[in-house]
C-alpha cells in the first residue's frame, strides 16, 4: 500500500494498477482519499516508466460506492465548493494525463464511482457492475463532472434520464448506452483489462500522448472545462438547503427522505 487508501501494482512494461481500498464504505470517497489519489495520479503522470494507469476498487462488491455521505453531513456552502473542487482536480488528472487511463470498474460505481470511470479513456466493467448518478435523491447534484461527461458518452438526452432519476444502471445497460466499451465475467475483468493495457504499453508513448490530446481538444468536454466551477459552485449551494440536510440525513439513517413539495 501506497497509503492508507490506495494499493499500488507494478506491471511490466509500465502498467501502474491503483486500487481504491476503503472496505468499510465500500470504497467511498473521502477528502483524505481524493488528496492520496490526487498525489498518486501526479507522480504516475510524471513518471516516465509508467505507460498506463488502471483505477479500480478494492474487493469484489465495489469500484467506488461514491463519496462519503457521512462526511457531507454537516459542511457548508464554501466547504461543499472546495469538496467538489478536489474532486475536479482528480478528474481531469485522469481526463488530462498524456498517458491511457482505464477504468475496471467491478462492481458498484455510484455518483464519485461513476464520475471518476467517465474521467478514465474508457471503462471496461463486470458484469456485477452497477452505475448511476443518485445524488438528486440526497438534495444535490453530481459534484465530479457527471454534468460535463456524461454526455459525452451516452448523450444529453440520456444522461439527463439518468440524473434526473438517480437510477441504477446495470453493466449490461451501460454497454448498450455506450457507457462502457466491453462487459466481463467477473473473474476475468482484471486479466482482461491488463491484456487491453498491455497492447497500450507496447506502441508508442508519445504518438499515444499526442493523440490523446488531439483527440480531447476536439472532444465537447475539451471546450466546456469553463463550466467546472459552476458546477462546483452548484453543488456547493445545495448543502445545509432543506433538501440536502433531509436526503442526506435519509442515507444515515437508511430511510427514504422526505422532500418539501
Amino acid at each position: 500500500m501506497v497509503n492508507p487508501y490506495l494499493i499500488l501494482e507494478k506491471h511490466e512494461p509500465g502498467i501502474s494498477i491503483i486500487q481504491i481500498y476503503r472496505p468499510e464504505t465500500l470504497n467511498a470517497l473521502n477528502s483524505e482519499l481524493l488528496l492520496q489519489l490526487k498525489a498518486q495520479l501526479v507522480q504516475e503522470s510524471q513518471d516516465s516508466k509508467t505507460q498506463v494507469v488502471i483505477i479500480t476498487g478494492a474487493g469484489e462488491k465495489a469500484f467506488i460506492s461514491g463519496a462519503d455521505i457521512s462526511e457531507m453531513e454537516n459542511k457548508s456552502i464554501s466547504e461543499g465548493v472546495q469538496f467538489s473542487q478536489l474532486g475536479h482536480e482528480v478528474t481531469k488528472l485522469l481526463e488530462l494525463m498524456p498517458k491511457p487511463t482505464l477504468a475496471a470498474v467491478n462492481g458498484y460505481a455510484l455518483g464519485a464511482g461513476t464520475e471518476i470511470a467517465i474521467a478514465c479513456d474508457f471503462i471496461l466493467a463486470s458484469e456485477t457492475a452497477i452505475f448511476g448518478q443518485p445524488e438528486v435523491g440526497l438534495g444535490m447534484i453530481p459534484g465530479f463532472g457527471a454534468t460535463l461527461r456524461l454526455s459525452k458518452f451516452i448523450g444529453l438526452p440520456r444522461a439527463k434520464e439518468l440524473i434526473f432519476s438517480g437510477r441504477p444502471v446495470s453493466a449490461q445497460e451501460a454497454l448498450a448506452l455506450g457507457l462502457v466499451n466491453h462487459v466481463y465475467p467477473s473473474e476475468e475483468l482484471m486479466s482482461r483489462v491488463l491484456e487491453t493495457a498491455l497492447a497500450m504499453a507496447a506502441q508508442s508513448a508519445p504518438a499515444i500522448a499526442r493523440a490523446k490530446q488531439l483527440l480531447n481538444e476536439f472532444s465537447e468536454t475539451q471546450g466546456l472545462y469553463f463550466k467546472i466551477d459552476a458546477e462546483a459552485q452548484a453543488f456547493g449551494r445545495l448543502f445545509g438547503s432543506p433538501d440536502q440536510i433531509e436526503g442526506v440525513s435519509a442515507f444515515l439513517e437508511k430511510r427514504k427522505p422526505k422532500f418539501l413539495r
